[in-house]
């Protein structure tokens, strides 16, 4: 009977966590749905976000829809068990629907707090692979540095194929200068360096203060995790998950044009400059890429000659597609799941 009972509060809890993010979601969409009538003058009447939502759904070929979702899913599956290949460096087994589920979670966290899958992820898996958090975190960190390698390339890509258009956006749009980046570049650098040297000196110090050895402990376990990029046996498979990867996020933007009757005539270039906008948008610290998701996709779709109000409904569409059908129910699925495979 108490079995019964936890298990009932538990599908409480995970229900009722699923619900306010939907509900924090749709405000979030209706104060924009709101704005963006208020400037082409239609009365707050007749601007019902639910009503447009639906009235955009009907519209939607359903095909490309699953196409996308089938996409972004398998792209999180490469994310798992390119995961699985910097663990197994450091001598860890683990899981692949541990792993899997973990990356769900972590997208899932993000849509509540900017950035808490950073935590939420190596920290579950930990939890049930029993991998010291701090080498977790620290294959975690070459996820991301990887991962800004890979959209600084694909924003080169659509700067040289999206031609003139896109180089009048960024001048006119750009509030950072040429020596501001070489700045941020010097701190980091800077900062790299200094970072070396005070881990050097900690490695050279000797001392029985429990407090030193512990602290001394979990930075080489960070480290340890950094490291493993440099000790990956099949670098030439991890490249290639990569890639599957970052094609899978392309893709998925440039089939649902597909999907959508006003961008259907868009071509590959247009999918690639809307894609690394969106990316910018993910990147941006709103939950899930809330609202800056939006307006950056939105830009990238007036630049190729789509209407504004259209431009905003396909990123609406694509922007809760993915989050309802794949982050919010793979997530919650995980949620539930992941304790009962871990008994």
């Amino acid at each position: 009977m108490n079995k019964k009972l936890i298990s009932l509060v538990k599908f409480l809890i995970f229900f009722s966590l699923g619900f306010l993010i939907l509900y924090l979601l749709y405000n979030s969409q209706n104060e924009a749905y709101l704005e963006e009538c208020k400037l082409k003058g239609i009365p707050d009447s007749e601007c019902v976000l639910i009503d447009k939502i639906i009235a955009d759904f009907k519209t939607i070929k359903i095909f490309w829809v699953f196409i996308v979702l089938a996409l972004f899913t398998f792209s999180n599956y490469l994310r798992a068990i390119r995961w699985q290949t910097l663990l197994r460096v450091m001598g860890y087994e683990s899981k692949t629907y541990n792993a899997f589920g973990t990356v769900m979670l972590g997208y899932f966290a993000n849509l509540g707090f900017p950035r808490l899958g950073e935590i939420v992820r190596p920290a579950t898996l930990s939890k049930y692979e029993n991998i010291p958090l701090e080498k977790n975190i620290g294959t975690i960190v070459v996820e991301r540095v990887v991962d800004v390698v890979c959209l600084l390339f694909c924003i080169f890509l659509a700067v040289v194929l999206g031609g003139e258009a896109m180089v009048d956006y960024i001048q006119n749009n750009s509030t950072i200068s040429a020596n501001q980046i070489f700045i941020f570049i010097g701190i980091c650098m800077l900062g790299g360096i200094t970072a070396i040297l005070l881990y050097r000196n900690l490695l050279k110090k000797d001392s029985n203060n429990k407090i030193f050895l512990f602290i001394k402990e979990k930075i080489q376990g960070l480290v340890d995790g950094l490291m493993t990029i440099l000790k990956v046996e099949n670098k030439f498979l991890y490249i290639l998950q990569t890639i599957g990867i970052w094609l899978c996020y392309f893709l998925m933007t440039y089939l649902f044009f597909f999907a959508y009757g006003p961008t259907e005539h868009l071509g590959p270039t247009a999918g690639l400059v809307a894609f690394v906008f969106g990316s910018l948008g993910i990147v941006f610290p709103s939950p899930g890429g809330m609202g800056s998701y939006h307006f950056l996709i939105s830009q990238a779709l007036i630049l190729y000659g789509v209407n504004g109000f259209e431009a905003f409904t396909f990123a609406n569409i694509l922007f809760f597609a993915i989050n309802i059908f794949c982050n919010i129910f793979l997530g919650l699925v995980s949620l539930i799941m992941l304790p009962i495979l871990n008994k």
